[in-house]
């Protein structure tokens, strides 16, 4: 019987070595193909996805061409706006993969809010880097004219850095499972969705950026997915990782997680927060399993193949 699964895309399955358009739609094409094998072995596929390195480029652009007439658009804009544009490169990717291959499933992209709570203690302490970055001089004049934070990043400047709240809930995620239950391939949560909290009369945008493992957790939650794929480089987690004594984890519990992350073995801003996004579906909902494995081992994972599944117990 097809599972239910949720597909986290990481960056590199949608950015390569080339940032233009066409470089960028190759990439989802080759991305498309392999998400394709999941649909012929009759399982229904949720996609989310980053936009990490999207975004990043189009505040760069906004920047660059800001005037009086034309001004910088807040990041919640960018956010929708790279939801857009990767939704509508993969939803016509995944359509040519479909059409060569004979089926006639479905495919629709859909814009989406994620709540965040405004006393999350995120905001107390930004610490996600966005945006162009800059001389030491112009990042402490920036922070006096406007009041925002800047810090050193990676040796190469300095960089805003903007909140990055837990999701509390998706606004649009009964339009989600309608399409799901209609037989769609459904494209949601882009970029870990545009950061709103609640206003008198719906909703109002909010200076953040979510993790898109988490919401693409919250996703898995929200639908009943039965597995969520945290798509990565590798193709397993590992303890111990690049020392002689290196363990592939496979089979692993969330108790056996905390008690690793109690032990630094996974990297901030890179593994650690894959590994919380999956303790934190598992134990909101103990019926779902969640996949850490890279994009060309999907095909593999319900045929016997090695990859890191984190189940309840």
């Amino acid at each position: 019987m097809g599972k239910k699964i949720v597909v986290a895309l990481g960056g590199n399955a949608i950015l390569s070595d080339d940032p233009t358009a066409e470089g960028q739609i190759a990439a989802l094409r080759y991305t498309s193909q392999r998400l394709i094998e999941l649909v012929k072995q009759g399982h229904q596929v949720i996609i989310s996805h980053g936009n990490g390195p999207q975004v990043g480029n189009l505040m760069l652009q906004q920047e660059a061409a800001a005037s009086a007439e034309n001004p910088v658009l807040p990041l919640d804009a960018l956010v929708g706006m790279t939801q857009g544009s990767i939704g509508y490169w993969l939803q016509n990717t995944l359509n040519e993969a479909l059409a060569k291959e004979g089926l006639d499933n479905k495919v629709a992209t859909l814009i989406t809010q994620v709540v965040v709570d405004p006393e999350d203690p995120a905001f107390a302490n930004p610490t996600k880097p966005v945006g162009p970055f800059l001389t030491k001089e112009d990042a402490e004049r920036l922070s006096s004219e406007n009041g925002d934070q800047y810090v050193e990043d990676a040796g190469r400047g300095y960089r805003k850095v903007v909140a990055s709240p837990k999701p509390q809930t998706i606004v649009e995620y009964p339009i989600i499972k309608s399409l799901i239950n209609q037989d769609f391939i459904t494209i949601s949560a882009g970029g870990g969705g545009i950061p709103v909290e609640e206003a008198e009369f719906g909703y109002k945008g909010v200076e953040a950026v979510i993790d898109k493992d988490f919401a693409s957790a919250k996703l898995a939650e929200l639908v009943e997915a039965d597995y969520l794929f945290i798509l990565t480089g590798v193709d397993n987690v590992y303890v111990n990782y690049n020392q002689p004594n290196q363990e592939k984890l496979e089979e692993v519990t969330v108790d056996q997680l905390k008690g690793w992350i109690s032990e630094d073995q996974f990297a901030p801003g890179s593994m650690l927060p894959k590994v919380e996004a999956a303790i934190s579906l598992v134990e909101n909902r103990p019926e779902s399993k969640v996949v850490i494995t890279s994009l060309e081992n999907i095909e593999a994972i319900f045929g016997g193949g090695s990859a890191t599944v984190v189940s309840a117990k």
